[in-house]
Protein backbone atom coordinates (compact mmCIF):
# COMPACT_ATOMS: atom_id res chain seq x y z
CA UNK A 1 0.00 0.00 0.00
CA UNK A 2 1.26 3.33 -0.95
CA UNK A 3 2.32 5.53 2.16
CA UNK A 4 0.24 8.81 2.58
CA UNK A 5 1.50 12.37 1.92
CA UNK A 6 1.65 12.81 5.90
CA UNK A 7 3.59 9.41 5.84
CA UNK A 8 6.32 10.66 3.25
CA UNK A 9 6.78 14.07 5.47
CA UNK A 10 8.00 11.76 8.26
CA UNK A 11 9.82 9.74 5.65
CA UNK A 12 11.87 13.42 5.28
CA UNK A 13 12.27 14.63 8.42
CA UNK A 14 8.90 17.25 8.83
CA UNK A 15 6.14 16.95 11.15
CA UNK A 16 2.66 15.75 9.62
CA UNK A 17 1.25 19.71 10.54
CA UNK A 18 2.96 21.59 7.68
CA UNK A 19 0.12 20.42 5.56
CA UNK A 20 -3.55 20.69 6.11
CA UNK A 21 -5.86 18.01 6.80
CA UNK A 22 -7.59 16.59 3.82
CA UNK A 23 -4.77 15.85 1.34
CA UNK A 24 -6.44 13.98 -1.44
CA UNK A 25 -3.56 12.53 -3.16
CA UNK A 26 0.10 13.36 -4.06
CA UNK A 27 2.96 12.71 -6.98
CA UNK A 28 6.51 12.27 -5.69
CA UNK A 29 9.20 11.54 -8.04
CA UNK A 30 12.08 10.38 -5.31
CA UNK A 31 15.20 10.55 -7.92
CA UNK A 32 14.40 14.68 -7.78
CA UNK A 33 12.63 15.46 -5.36
CA UNK A 34 9.81 16.80 -7.16
CA UNK A 35 6.47 17.03 -5.26
CA UNK A 36 3.10 18.03 -5.86
CA UNK A 37 -0.09 17.54 -3.11
CA UNK A 38 -3.59 18.18 -3.89
CA UNK A 39 -6.16 19.74 -1.51
CA UNK A 40 -10.04 19.25 -2.50
CA UNK A 41 -10.23 23.32 -3.41
CA UNK A 42 -8.01 26.11 -1.62
CA UNK A 43 -7.81 26.27 2.37
CA UNK A 44 -7.34 29.21 4.41
CA UNK A 45 -7.10 29.62 8.40
CA UNK A 46 -5.50 31.24 11.26
CA UNK A 47 -3.20 29.97 13.89
CA UNK A 48 -4.04 31.59 16.84
CA UNK A 49 -4.67 35.06 15.78
CA UNK A 50 -0.45 34.96 15.32
CA UNK A 51 -0.86 33.96 11.33
CA UNK A 52 -3.27 33.78 8.29
CA UNK A 53 -2.00 31.10 6.18
CA UNK A 54 -3.73 29.95 2.95
CA UNK A 55 -3.09 26.59 0.67
CA UNK A 56 -3.45 26.35 -3.40
CA UNK A 57 -5.60 23.22 -4.28
CA UNK A 58 -1.77 22.45 -5.79
CA UNK A 59 1.07 22.82 -3.79
CA UNK A 60 4.55 22.15 -5.55
CA UNK A 61 7.79 21.80 -4.77
CA UNK A 62 11.08 20.05 -4.07
CA UNK A 63 11.81 17.49 -1.30
CA UNK A 64 14.41 16.14 0.37
CA UNK A 65 15.91 15.05 4.08
CA UNK A 66 14.84 18.40 6.01
CA UNK A 67 14.61 21.05 3.39
CA UNK A 68 11.33 21.67 1.02
CA UNK A 69 12.47 24.50 -1.68
CA UNK A 70 10.77 26.04 -4.36
CA UNK A 71 7.36 25.90 -2.95
CA UNK A 72 4.75 26.80 -5.05
CA UNK A 73 1.33 27.33 -3.33
CA UNK A 74 1.58 28.43 0.01
CA UNK A 75 1.13 31.76 1.71
CA UNK A 76 1.24 33.92 5.13
CA UNK A 77 -0.20 37.26 5.22
CA UNK A 78 2.19 39.50 6.46
CA UNK A 79 1.00 43.15 7.83
CA UNK A 80 -1.91 43.98 4.58
CA UNK A 81 -0.46 41.60 2.49
CA UNK A 82 -0.44 37.97 1.05
CA UNK A 83 3.51 36.58 0.57
CA UNK A 84 4.15 33.33 -0.55
CA UNK A 85 6.23 30.78 1.63
CA UNK A 86 9.00 29.69 -1.08
CA UNK A 87 11.08 27.44 1.23
CA UNK A 88 11.12 24.99 4.75
CA UNK A 89 14.44 23.94 6.47
CA UNK A 90 14.35 21.77 9.43
CA UNK A 91 16.92 22.81 11.69
CA UNK A 92 16.79 19.94 15.15
CA UNK A 93 13.88 20.86 16.87
CA UNK A 94 12.82 23.89 14.85
CA UNK A 95 11.39 24.80 10.94
CA UNK A 96 12.43 28.12 9.54
CA UNK A 97 9.87 28.79 7.23
CA UNK A 98 11.37 31.45 4.53
CA UNK A 99 9.67 34.23 2.08
CA UNK A 100 12.11 35.56 0.18
CA UNK A 101 14.01 37.89 1.53
CA UNK A 102 12.36 37.49 5.34
CA UNK A 103 11.92 34.35 8.11
CA UNK A 104 10.84 32.90 10.66
CA UNK A 105 11.52 30.17 13.09
CA UNK A 106 9.01 27.99 14.68
CA UNK A 107 9.44 25.01 17.36
CA UNK A 108 8.39 21.48 15.91
CA UNK A 109 5.92 20.86 18.37
CA UNK A 110 3.62 23.59 16.55
CA UNK A 111 3.45 21.23 13.71
CA UNK A 112 2.30 17.63 15.41
CA UNK A 113 -1.09 17.77 14.22
CA UNK A 114 -2.67 18.82 11.42
CA UNK A 115 -4.77 22.30 11.09
CA UNK A 116 -8.09 21.83 9.51
CA UNK A 117 -9.45 24.08 6.80
CA UNK A 118 -11.35 27.13 8.24
CA UNK A 119 -10.59 26.58 12.06
CA UNK A 120 -6.82 25.84 11.98
CA UNK A 121 -5.67 24.16 15.48
CA UNK A 122 -8.71 25.81 17.44
CA UNK A 123 -11.71 23.59 15.84
CA UNK A 124 -14.87 23.17 18.00
CA UNK A 125 -13.18 21.55 21.24
CA UNK A 126 -13.02 25.01 22.80
CA UNK A 127 -9.04 24.63 22.80
CA UNK A 128 -6.84 26.66 21.26
CA UNK A 129 -3.66 25.85 20.35
CA UNK A 130 -0.88 28.62 20.68
CA UNK A 131 1.72 29.36 18.44
CA UNK A 132 5.29 29.58 19.98
CA UNK A 133 7.75 31.46 17.65
CA UNK A 134 11.42 31.51 17.96
CA UNK A 135 12.27 34.31 15.81
CA UNK A 136 9.17 36.55 13.99
CA UNK A 137 8.66 36.39 10.28
CA UNK A 138 9.66 40.09 9.92
CA UNK A 139 13.14 39.36 10.93
CA UNK A 140 15.37 39.72 7.43
CA UNK A 141 17.91 36.98 6.41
Amino acid sequence: MRPSAYEVLKDYNFPIGILPKGVLDYNLDPSDGKFCAYLNGTCGFSLEGSYQLKYKSTIKGNISKGRLSSLEGVSVKLFFMWVDIVEVLRSDDHLEFSVGIAGADFPIDNFVECPQCGCGLNCGDGQASKVKMSNPIVSSY
